[in-house]
């Protein structure tokens, strides 16, 4: 049988939590305060490791960015030399061309006749060709007649111009020029017409 004059133990959670349950009516500041230090501690590590996560995730997002540009930038220099190449091969065809037109030129310069099965043979070999290259946008300049522009033409020689009107004109052209998608792939080479300058007066 328990002893009628037992004394009554208390006990007492000192636990920080239950005090602060305990203690509700009192301040903010007072129950942050009943937070162990190793709890503050750890609380402020985890509010330097996020600093540190934000500061590295910036850096990512930069250098990612700049991966895209120096990327960005590679493929338009692997376009712009695809492009240069490209045009090599064809001024180099060019060439084809400029011999077909010799060969007529000289056809024509001796006489043989426009029937002449040869002479339609390098004809229609010349069509083909300006066709195919009209198929990658080249198209010829237009130039005898036309006022010289530097932008198309390259002079090479200069003749005496019959009228005062065709002054500045291109009297004859030595070699065809050829535009691609409106840029010049080859200018012409051409003759261009000047003017006789008068004589000035002798006194």
């Amino acid at each position: 049988m328990a002893d009628e004059h037992e004394i009554p133990v208390k006990v007492v959670d000192r636990r920080w939590w239950a005090r602060e349950g305990a203690e509700a009516g009192g301040s903010g500041t007072e129950r942050a305060s009943l937070k162990p230090t190793y709890v503050e501690e750890l609380e402020a590590r985890l509010a330097e490791k996020d600093t540190l996560v934000q500061e590295y995730l910036g850096k990512y997002r930069q250098a990612a960015q700049e991966f895209e540009d120096a990327r960005a930038r590679m493929r338009k220099e692997l376009a712009k030399d695809a492009e240069r190449s490209r045009r090599e091969v064809l001024v180099s065809l060019l060439d084809v061309v400029d011999n077909l037109d010799r060969a007529l030129d000289a056809a024509a310069r001796s006489g043989t006749p426009a029937d002449d099965p040869l002479r339609q043979g390098v004809e229609l070999v010349r069509q083909q060709f300006l066709s195919k290259l009209e198929g990658f946008a080249i198209r010829r300049i237009d130039a005898a007649g036309q006022p010289f522009d530097p932008l198309l033409h390259e002079a090479v020689s200069a003749v005496p111009a019959s009228t005062p009107a065709q002054d500045g004109q291109v009297a004859g052209v030595v070699r065809a020029g050829y535009t691609i998608g409106g840029e010049v792939l080859r200018p012409a080479l051409v003759a261009v017409a000047k003017a006789a300058v008068p004589a000035a007066d002798e006194r």
